[in-house]
């Protein structure tokens, strides 16, 4: 008769300095997070919350609609932690910018629909239904057209440089100076640049950075001219 094992307990020494390590990494995400949340303007913290990234290979900062009134925003906290204190307060505004602008992605009906009209159309070939095939093709068609539209990389490079904007703007809320908000988004942006091997990627970032370039010199000499003794408002 075979007696069973004895248990086994497995002892964690709070003094290990491997124990001690992953604590401490806890605790600094945690607090990182909690930061984070206190950087929502006031008229969104009952409704964005703001959690560490879950998936595999996820990307450094996203945001993602989880109800009708619900949005997260998610981070990549291993990734997160090369960037400047200042680098991570403008992207994550970036992300609150685009909430405010209502431009965060959506898993919409167009898959759905495309896949229904493209298996539509095939069954109709086979029942040779004229009537029944052209619907289903005018169904493939425009679920096709509204993909398109929102995937569309010109669309979503003015959604980002329109969301780099607000950010610019929510970061003098909390007490940026206008020169320094533009310095610290721009500085992160080339941080992402040099970081980003995919080239789609990257020149997107660059297209961004560049946008933000030509803001900042407009705001400069917005700046210069309301200095000037002789400068009157333009009506």
């Amino acid at each position: 008769m075979l007696l069973p094992e004895p248990l086994k307990f497995i002892y964690f020494d709070p003094f290990d300095p491997m124990t001690s390590y992953a604590t401490s990494t806890v605790r600094a995400d945690m607090g990182e997070l909690r930061r984070l949340r206190s950087l929502l303007p006031p008229e969104l913290q009952s409704w964005v919350t703001v959690e560490a990234a879950t998936d595999v290979t996820p990307p450094l900062i996203t945001c993602e609609e989880l109800g009708k009134d619900q949005v997260e925003v998610q981070i990549d906290l291993a990734k997160w932690e090369s960037l400047a204190l200042d680098q991570r307060n403008l992207m994550f505004w970036h992300q609150v910018g685009r909430i405010q602008n209502d431009t965060i992605p959506r898993d919409g009906w167009e898959m759905a629909a495309l896949a229904i009209g493209l298996g539509g159309a095939i069954g109709e070939l086979w029942v040779q239904d004229g009537l029944l095939l052209v619907l289903a093709l005018g169904l493939c068609g425009f679920s096709g057209w509204r993909l398109y539209r929102r995937n569309n990389p010109q669309k979503t490079l003015s959604e980002e440089i329109e969301a780099d904007e607000r950010a610019i703007a929510i970061a003098t809320r909390f007490g940026y100076t206008l020169p320094n908000a533009y310095k610290s988004l721009g500085s992160a942006l080339k941080t992402l640049i040099e970081q980003t091997p995919k080239k789609r990627k990257r020149d997107q970032f660059i297209k961004r950075l560049d946008a933000l370039k030509k803001s900042a010199s407009k705001a400069k000499e917005r700046a210069r001219g309301g200095d000037r003794p002789d400068a009157r408002p333009a009506y």
